[in-house]
C-alpha cells in the first residue's frame, strides 16, 4: 500500500533532498523517514491520574525507520494547463508508484513534472497516447530510482 503525503512540510523535506532520479519529463525525490505526524492524530497527553489505577508498562518502539512508502505528486499548472492532463499525469503516477512500490525502498516519495509534454504531439488533454507515454516514462523513471 502507498500512502499520500499531504503536509507540507513533508513535501519541503522531500523536495529539499537530492534528486533520486529524472527523465526527459519527470523526476523523482526520495527520504528514507516517515511523514509528520498531524495535530489531530497525535495522541493525548497522559493524564497524571488515572480513575482505574496504574496503567500498564508498555516499552516504547525506538525503530525510526519508515514502515511504508508515501507518495507526493507535484504537477505544476504553468506545466500541464488543462486540468483533465494535471489529473491524468496524477493518476499515472500513482499507478506506476503502486506498480513499483516492492522495488523500492520505504519511505517518502514525491513524483514532480519537471517539463510540460507537447502540445503538437498529445493534442488531446487525456488521450491515450499521453496515457501510454507517461506511463511507460514513469515505469523507466521508477526503475532506475530503485537501484
Amino acid at each position: 500500500m502507498v500512502g499520500r503525503l499531504v503536509h507540507t512540510a513533508d513535501f519541503q523535506r522531500v523536495l529539499a533532498a537530492p534528486l533520486r532520479s529524472r527523465s526527459a519529463h519527470f523526476a523523482v525525490h526520495y527520504v528514507n523517514s516517515s511523514p509528520a505526524v498531524s495535530a489531530r492524530r497525535r495522541p493525548a497527553p497522559a493524564q497524571s491520574e488515572l480513575s482505574t489505577g496504574a496503567a500498564p508498562d508498555v516499552p516504547q518502539l525506538v525503530d525510526d525507520s519508515p514502515a511504508g512508502h508515501w507518495l507526493g505528486t507535484v504537477v505544476p499548472k504553468r506545466l500541464a494547463r488543462r486540468s483533465v492532463t494535471r489529473n491524468l499525469l496524477k493518476r499515472q503516477m500513482r499507478n506506476a508508484m503502486l506498480a513499483h512500490a516492492a522495488a523500492l525502498p520505504a519511505g517518502l516519495w514525491v513524483l514532480r513534472l519537471r517539463s510540460p509534454f507537447a502540445r503538437e504531439q498529445f493534442v488531446s488533454a487525456a488521450s491515450q497516447a499521453l496515457r501510454q507515454a507517461a506511463g511507460a516514462e514513469l515505469g523507466q523513471l521508477l526503475t532506475r530510482a530503485a537501484g
